[in-house]
């Protein structure tokens, strides 16, 4: 009953609390709320949405994920892969930061936190060991990458180009850079550096709070936003002006879109399950896709070329302002087109700042079940699932190995499971665990979950009474701390170790890297890769493992190894054939070969012993096999024989009776009594008694 209890409800575990380990947890959840409020903002606008989802997916969920996770250490909550991931399985879906996106965003979380529930339930954390650790490594490595280099158009205060391929919009930013806002620039560069030199110098100093509050106070008092929306007739350069009414007139036709899509989607879906095959209402979903991927083009280029077009503020007399292309010499900040609202463009002076957070609880909502989009994001929702496993195990591991504290992976994908699930209700996207949290919660001296409760108390009073004073935050600083947190992930050192180790597991890591950057945002196709090349790798050495052979001496001592180029002895009557690996039907065949292999090598043999100590197994394959080869080598006057057989594959071959077709004399305990035995002139003979059994080798 009580290993029932605990199972059901694992935060039990932390009872009975001393004074000292509650008064540790307070300092620790203390020390973590600090990072959470501005690294969950971060991170929802990494997912595509308003920075208070952030704070949403900051409180319940790490609450959750705390009270029935295995580990005292992690902490649930946003983190940079599953955001990212989050927004690149949304994107042909809707458009980032609508309405219909938040509602995705919080379906999605629900998708992935029951499948994670139900690989717990069942036990199915083991799937992760299908994953190579040269796969993890390459692919953390290149979604590091991605996500740090996917905010550069933040950094540069510039649009991002949205061609849907990540190397082709890091290329478009980087042709913006002439166009870039240096005040914006700094406040990112003056924020990564501050971080790196923090996390070396003054690792205990909460260094991405310092950051938060210095920047936005400087952003306050310097007057870094300066916006203002103004009607088209108020942009006196023509170009701009049909720039910009066009840029309007796409993102209105975009949006009707991306509407009738959704509803034609939905009526085939609906005549599908019905039975019926409508061809003209299939024709009409394939054309409004072509139309909106061109809408989404066109929109994209459209916001570049605006953007382009700086523009000088002329004030007018009696009020008001005009706006004028830009010349040589004009005194003042350029003006740019920042975006729409209520179809009037917004110019901006200055830099993006996080702008009015709603202040509040987030309230308690079923998520929206759109059941013709739920079977679309499945596959996303599985692949975020794992990799949020395997984000979060690899994170378990090394701090419980650091703290020896024993972790139950199920049990975690239970946590997260709930965490997730629970936290879509209340209006959160997806979460997962986050390693700078956790390691901040163990070095800061945690004694158990209880230090997550409090950090998520920490963001509920930021969400009650302090989102009015984050409103002057700019998005740079949001920017510069996502990327000083997965930079840090960086590690092409281990990735040129795993080459040194083994050509194939490098390979498999670097083609990881490779396949991922190069797909992205679809980050799973390089897991995927990366996974198919480690167990090709993997079946190829077991269809074709290692063999060994080894010719002896007349006086029976070993005289090295002809297969790997040692020269063979003057006198050699038997040889020995090391095989490594179970003998079975995928390398049954190899084995033969390997057989044929000794003699034909050294055909002088009288008799030839197979290593029996690398056998680990034997099937019906195996057993065929051999019973050939007995044939064979007797027709080339050869005797088979064995040595050191485990004893599963002994008895497999007794029920087979194979040890009687071998001849049990030919069968020896041990290498070295095989070779006390075979002695010249008596290796063939069949007078030769049997040794005396003296167990295995």
């Amino acid at each position: 009953m009580k290993y029932w209890l605990y199972r059901l409800l694992p935060f039990l575990s932390w009872f009975p609390m001393s004074s000292q380990s509650v008064r540790a947890d307070l300092l620790a959840g203390i020390s973590v709320a600090m990072i959470l409020v501005p690294q969950g903002m971060a991170y929802a606008t990494l997912a595509g949405l308003p920075v208070v989802y952030g704070l949403y997916a900051s409180a319940i969920p790490a609450i959750v994920g705390s009270l029935w996770g295995s580990s005292r250490f992690l902490h649930t909550g946003p983190v940079a892969m599953i955001s990212l991931l989050s927004a690149a399985s949304l994107a042909p879906f809707a458009v980032a930061g609508s309405e219909q996106f938040i509602q995705l965003s919080i379906l999605l979380a629900l998708l992935v936190g029951i499948l994670r529930l139900l690989l717990g339930l069942f036990r199915l954390g083991v799937l992760m060991n299908f994953v190579s650790q040269p796969v993890i490594v390459g692919f953390t490595n290149a979604a590091a990458l991605i996500i740090g280099l996917s905010l550069l158009n933040t950094f540069f205060n510039v649009p991002k180009p949205d061609t849907g391929t990540f190397l082709t919009d890091f290329v478009g930013v980087l042709a913006q850079l002439p166009q870039a806002h240096w005040p914006t620039v700094a406040f990112g560069a003056g924020t990564l550096a501050f971080l790196i030199l923090q996390s070396r110098l003054l690792p205990r100093l909460p260094g991405v709070l310092v950051v938060v509050v210095a920047g936005t106070l400087l952003s306050a008092a310097t007057g870094f936003e300066q916006k203002q929306t103004v009607d088209l007739a108020q942009v006196q350069a023509p170009q701009a002006r049909a720039l910009f009414g066009e840029l309007s007139r796409v993102r209105s036709d975009l949006e009707r879109t991306s509407e009738a899509l959704g509803q034609a989607r939905a009526r085939l879906r609906q005549r599908e399950r019905a039975g019926e095959v409508p061809p003209e209402l299939a024709v009409r979903v394939a054309g409004l896709e072509a139309e909106e991927r061109r809408l989404k083009e066109r929109r994209s280029r459209l916001r570049v070329a605006a953007h382009d077009r700086a523009l000088t503020r002329v004030p007018r007399d009696g009020g008001g302002a005009a706006f004028h292309l830009r010349e040589p010499g004009d005194a003042g900040a350029p003006w740019r087109l920042a975006g729409f609202r209520e179809g009037r463009p917004v110019l901006s002076a200055g830099g993006e700042v996080v702008g009015t957070i709603p202040r509040g609880l987030p309230s308690f909502q079923l998520p929206v079940l759109q059941w013709d989009v739920i079977p679309a994001l499945l596959p996303a929702a599985a692949v975020m699932a794992l990799i949020g496993f395997m984000e979060a195990t690899s994170i378990s591991r090394a701090l419980a190995a650091r703290n020896r504290e024993k972790l139950n992976p199920n049990q975690e994908l239970i946590g997260q499971g709930l965490a997730n699930i629970v936290g879509s209700f209340f209006q959160s996207f997806s979460v997962s665990g986050s390693f700078s949290r956790s390691a901040v919660a163990a070095r800061a001296g945690a004694r158990s979950g209880l230090f997550a409760v409090v950090s998520a108390a920490g963001v509920i009073l930021t969400m009650l009474f302090l989102t009015p004073y984050l409103y002057h935050l700019p998005q740079a600083v949001l920017a510069a701390i996502v990327m000083s947190a997965v930079f840090g992930l960086l590690d092409f050192r281990t990735l040129g170790r795993y080459w040194k180790v083994s050509r194939a597991d490098g390979l498999a890591g670097f083609l990881t890297f490779a396949v991922t950057l190069y797909m992205a945002p679809n980050l799973a196709a390089g897991v995927i890769v990366g996974t198919a090349l480690a167990s090709l790798v993997f079946l190829i050495g077991t269809v074709r493992p290692r063999y060994e052979i080894r010719p002896l001496r007349a006086d029976g001592s070993p005289a090295g190894s002809i297969t790997n180029g040692d020269s063979e002895p003057a006198h050699a009557d038997f040889v020995t054939l090391r095989f490594d690996a179970s003998l079975v039907f995928m390398n049954a065949a190899h084995f033969e070969e390997a057989v044929m292999d000794a003699i034909a090598r050294h055909p002088e043999a009288r008799a030839l012993l197979v290593m029996g100590h690398s056998l680990n197994r034997i099937d019906a394959s195996g057993i065929e096999r051999i019973r050939g080869l007995i044939t064979d080598l007797k027709a080339a006057e050869c005797t088979l024989m064995f040595s050191g057989l485990k004893r599963p594959v002994e008895a497999a071959m007794e029920r087979a009776g194979l040890l009687d077709e071998i001849g049990r004399e030919h069968v020896f305990p041990s290498f070295r009594e095989a070779l006390a035995r075979l002695q010249p002139g008596e290796a063939t003979s069949p007078a030769t008694p049997p040794p005396a059994r003296s167990g295995d080798d």
